[in-house]
């Protein structure tokens, strides 16, 4: 079951539902799961084989690409049981890439195919806030506003938190709450005149004293830029930072299907 709603000018809700997703057990925080869509045409995307936990993936990669699914990595916004449904946020900003295509398409019926942890701690979060943490530092574009969402949710009430958001505008603003308290959010619209660049933003910032741990995940080379700041400039720990390359700018999914490691969340 698919079902799927506008929640932001820019972003589409996709709840699956359904007797498989029994099994399905998400880490919370910024869980991640595959989803395979189906190609135009197919009425349900065709399953890879293998045996083992990551052999479905390799039999994708050497699929045939006429009938090979599109595959995109998303957060888990949110799981619930009885009944057995998962949310999926999906950017949709007119890029019209196959992922926001399907999430702007998507209507009850529709089959997907959704690999993601079966059991507890199986990979995939990545957030993993340590003990002394005195505040935390949430940095990323619009690809990671789920996870940050999530991470806000399950986060210790009046930890001290600093966002920096990088969005096509101040529509998106209403994603993210904004009353939890110790939190700041600093929005920032792509392209206007006098607005920096997300790496600029956080390194002109006034970031608190303390013990810092930082999550940052976007296009890869901002997160490289982000890292590379926070550890080689501010002196932050290399373990205090956690970094995600989500997607990379001129590749998607489908087009690494031959690079030898698994591809970034796109």
């Amino acid at each position: 079951m698919v079902r799927a709603a506008r929640i932001t000018p820019n972003m589409a809700r996709v709840t699956l539902g359904g007797p498989s997703l029994a099994g399905f057990v998400s880490g919370g925080l910024d869980q991640r799961v595959k989803l395979l869509l189906p190609l135009p045409g197919q009425a349900e995307p065709l399953m890879p084989a293998g045996e083992d936990e990551f052999g479905w993936y390799q039999h994708w990669r050497t699929m045939d690409p006429a009938v090979r699914p599109v595959l995109r990595t998303y957060t888990v916004r949110a799981q619930r049981r009885d009944p057995d449904e998962v949310d999926i946020d999906i950017v949709v900003n007119g890029d019209h890439g196959p992922g926001s295509r399907w999430a702007e398409r998507a209507v009850p019926g529709d089959r997907v195919i959704v690999c993601g942890p079966a059991v507890e701690e199986a990979g995939g979060v990545e957030f993993q806030l340590p003990d002394g943490a005195d505040w935390v530092l949430l940095a990323g574009d619009e690809s990671t506003l789920p996870a940050v969402a999530a991470i806000l949710a399950g986060l210790p009430a009046g930890l001290p938190v600093r966002v920096f958001a990088e969005v096509e505008g101040p529509a998106e603003h209403g994603y993210l709450p904004a009353d939890r308290p110790g939190t700041t959010i600093t929005w920032l619209h792509r392209g206007r005149p006098g607005t920096p660049t997300l790496p600029d933003a956080v390194r002109a910032a006034d970031l608190p004293s303390g013990t810092p741990y930082a999550w940052i995940a976007g296009e890869a080379a901002d997160v490289r830029a982000l890292r590379r700041h926070l550890v080689a400039e501010r002196g932050y720990h290399r373990r205090a930072v956690c970094f995600m390359g989500y997607w990379r700018l001129g590749a998607t999914e489908d087009q690494r299907a031959d690079e030898p490691t698994e591809p970034d969340e796109g």
